[in-house]
């Protein structure tokens, strides 16, 4: 209710200021746009992009999780490789988006690769660090305390390397979750040939602007519900692994 609350308290707010400034070309109001949205909804193009950009943000999350969690528990568990590894992953992730573009254009010219590697390239350092901070952070004398008891290395590195682990990764996926989708939609528009990045870049190009925020609604909506379901889906799998460690 309180939700629902607050959404109507917002639409207000932006009729009202729609309607003080009076350019559409700037701020459309709320009718213009869910108007437009409406069109959208009607048009199997839109589900196209949809489908495209879900696709593509799904790939980057796995390839992103797949290769930055090891790299990330390696760099946790040995000083020498975290020294080794952090200078050029402080490289990766200071690199701007647009240098990233201009190299993949070179490579592989308009298409799906271009947002998938921008993506990828953008994300995968949260995903080490953030892991590797799990991973150092773990208390060191539960590990001296179960040696000296002799448990078997194996099960120190599921109860209690991985144990503190989980919840970094599960951090770093909400993280993720939530930028992946900024990042692709942004990518697409820069040198993708589908999407909802896309259908904005024609919508600029055409000074549709009612259309272009009923885009962006769509890409937050996605990017809202994908962030509430990882949690829930993580909230029982972190349930599930306490009860079993």
């Amino acid at each position: 209710m309180k939700i629902l609350f607050g959404i109507l308290i917002f639409l207000i707010a932006w009729q009202i200021f729609a309607a003080i400034l009076n350019v559409p070309l700037i701020l459309p109001s709320p009718y213009l746009t869910f108007k437009s949205l409406y069109n959208l909804a009607l048009q199997q193009e839109t589900y196209q992009a949809i489908f495209s950009t879900v696709w593509k943000s799904l790939l980057v999350l796995l390839m992103v999780i797949a290769i930055g969690t090891p790299v990330g528990f390696l760099m946790g568990i040995s000083e020498s490789v975290y020294q080794i590894f952090r200078p050029a992953i402080t490289v990766v992730q200071a690199v701007p988006v647009i240098s990233w573009l201009a190299l993949v254009i070179f490579v592989w010219g308009i298409g799906w690769k271009g947002p998938v590697v921008i993506s990828f390239l953008s994300l995968l350092p949260i995903s080490i660090f953030t892991t590797a901070a799990g991973v150092r952070s773990t208390d060191k004398s539960l590990i001296e305390m179960a040696r000296v008891y002799k448990v078997p290395q194996v099960k120190i590195i599921r109860t209690i390397y991985l144990g503190s682990l989980v919840p970094f990764v599960f951090s770093t996926v909400e993280v993720i979750i939530g930028d992946v989708w900024k990042v692709i939609v942004v990518s697409e528009y820069l040198c993708g040939s589908d999407g909802i990045g896309v259908l904005i870049s024609w919508a600029r190009q055409y000074v549709d602007v009612p259309r272009i925020y009923a885009l962006t609604i769509i890409a937050v909506t996605l990017g809202i519900a994908s962030e509430r379901l990882v949690k829930i889906a993580f909230k029982k799998v972190l349930e599930k692994w306490q009860m079993q460690s």
